[in-house]
């Protein structure tokens, strides 16, 4: 990873949080263990508002979308990639055509986009939340209402611990229950209920036993905590009887265009609605008395976290993420670590050509070169948890798993990558659904084959004198000659191995030699 500069004043960090609702932009200096504001943009993009039927992103939504990224991006002009993040969170995790609008996207940007899981957007919401409070021993909720979801986050000093991200937010409940704009009892009464039927299945987690203060981070709480402000309401607080006095007044306004309250912005009228029935919902079922403002939200979560990581004050959270996983499952520790040294050693006798620059294989900077390594390793590690569900087609199960599960450290992009790998560690290659022209990634699953096959005997494989390489489209795999007699089991997985790759556009070549 390139070094980030902390301590020089001309060291700028960024990060770009593509919201359901808005998109914002976050520019600032490291100074004495925090950041500073240098500049701060906010644009209403709406677009989980402008999902179709079949959960595609209209039109006007990615050309509203790519818009403000190209402004974005002029405002980002000279700034490191390095020194960027950019996520998107709950509308592009449920876009079907979101691949389409994230090419398009990196290109208005200028930056890498990554679509993180719902806990890691509740983790980094949990970050930006607690640099901004004073330090203290309390044990916190945090609860952040946003367009297309709601996460709840229980946490002590900077450590997010128990997180969840349920699809419930203030622009989807707007458009399904305010959709006219009639601001209707009945609509009131139906969207809470139905805010509350989604809410419940966490809501014992999060009862008041498990925390000592309850904090409310960005969007919906930030626009309901301005209106009470504004009315003489307690400033910095959210209360039951501030609710109650707002829902009043929206539906003695009877329709949104009618809506004329001091400190609701015109930006938010549309959607205050449906965030104030799902805020009402979590004051029901958590029996909250009180919700305070926290200023901290994910886009400066995501400005802490490439702090920490410069600083090394915690570990990778996605090898944490992976051991959880491995042990949720029941993984053999001990053989899941023989394949991933195996696999890395594999894949490391490969380098010297994906370092070649060639048509086919852009050459590879430091920063890729190690998350390919990781990505492998991962994979490595978890390519048995679907054992646990079946031994026949263990790899469809485990490959199930990565991509539906939702890990605190990864993006949607690099889940898929693992899920790829774990599917296609055995068995036919063809079922893979990718890229087999992406040498990158086929270095990366012959390097885990190779591994499982050696390890088969679930011992530590013999390797000495054992050469890998790659000549084009081509493995070439060396063998001392005593090997098929001293490993015959081995040698015959070879051959299948052999077969299986002649069904694709590679090939993989094994011979012996004394």
């Amino acid at each position: 990873m390139q070094k980030i500069d902390l301590n020089s004043p001309e060291t700028l960090l960024a990060a770009v949080d593509l919201g359901s609702n808005s998109f914002r932009l976050e520019i600032g200096r490291y100074e004495n263990g925090q950041i500073q504001r240098v500049d701060y943009l906010k644009e209403t993009v709406r677009q989980g508002g402008d999902l179709d039927e079949y959960r595609n992103l209209t039109p006007e939504a990615i050309e509203r979308g790519l818009k403000c990224l190209a402004r974005f991006g002029e405002t980002l002009k000279g700034i490191p990639k390095h020194h960027v993040r950019a996520v998107a969170t709950q509308t592009l995790r449920e876009a079907k055509n979101r691949d389409v609008f994230l090419k398009l996207a990196k290109k208005a940007l200028g930056y890498e986009i990554e679509v993180i899981s719902g806990v890691e957007e509740a983790r980094l919401i949990y970050q930006g939340v607690s640099r901004l409070l004073p330090q203290s021993d309390e044990k916190r909720l945090v609860i952040d209402v946003g367009g297309r979801s709601t996460e709840f986050i229980l946490g002590q000093h900077l450590n997010a611990e128990t997180t969840d991200s349920l699809r419930v937010g203030s622009v989807a409940w707007s458009l399904k229950y305010f959709s006219d704009g009639a601001l209707a009892e009945k609509n009131f009464q139906r969207a809470e209920i139905a805010a509350e039927s989604f809410l419940d299945a966490v809501a014992h987690i999060y009862q008041h036993s498990h925390w000592d203060v309850a904090y409310g981070a960005s969007g919906t709480v930030g626009a309901v905590a301005d209106i009470l402000n504004v009315a003489g309401f307690e400033e910095g607080k959210i209360t039951r009887e501030g609710l109650t006095w707002l829902r009043h007044q929206l539906i003695k306004a009877k329709t949104t265009d009618k809506l004329d309250l001091a400190g609701l912005k015109e930006d938010r009228k549309s959607v205050i609605a449906g965030g104030l029935c799902i805020l009402i919902g979590i004051f029901d079922l958590l029996k909250l008395d009180t919700l305070m403002v926290a200023s901290g939200a994910l886009r400066h979560g995501l400005l802490y976290d490439m702090m920490a990581e410069e600083e090394h004050t915690a570990e990778d959270l996605r090898d944490a993420s992976i051991t959880h996983l491995s042990n949720r499952f029941g993984v053999n520790k001990a053989h899941a670590k023989n394949v991933c040294k195996v696999a890395l050693g594999f894949f490391d006798a490969l380098i010297p050509s994906l370092e070649l620059h060639d048509d086919t294989t852009p050459a590879l900077n430091k920063p890729e070169l190690i998350k390919l390594r990781q990505i492998l390793g991962w994979a490595a590690l978890s390519h048995e948890i679907g054992c646990a569900i079946s031994h026949s087609e263990s790899q469809k199960h485990g490959a199930y798993i990565l991509d539906n599960t939702e890990l605190m450290g990864f993006a949607q992009s690099e889940l898929h990558r693992l899920s790829l790998l774990v599917l296609g560690h055995s068995g036919k290659l063809k079922k893979l659904d990718t890229d087999f022209n992406d040498a990158y990634f086929v270095s990366q699953l012959i390097a885990l084959r190779l591994a499982v096959i050696f390890c088969h005997s679930r011992n530590t494989p013999v390797l000495k004198n054992v050469t890998f390489e790659r000549a084009e489209n081509t493995f070439l795999l060396i063998l001392p000659s005593a090997w098929q007699k001293a490993f015959p089991q081995t040698c015959y997985l070879l051959e299948e191995e052999i077969l299986a790759w002649q069904k694709i556009n590679w090939g993989l070549v094994v011979s012996t030699q004394d």
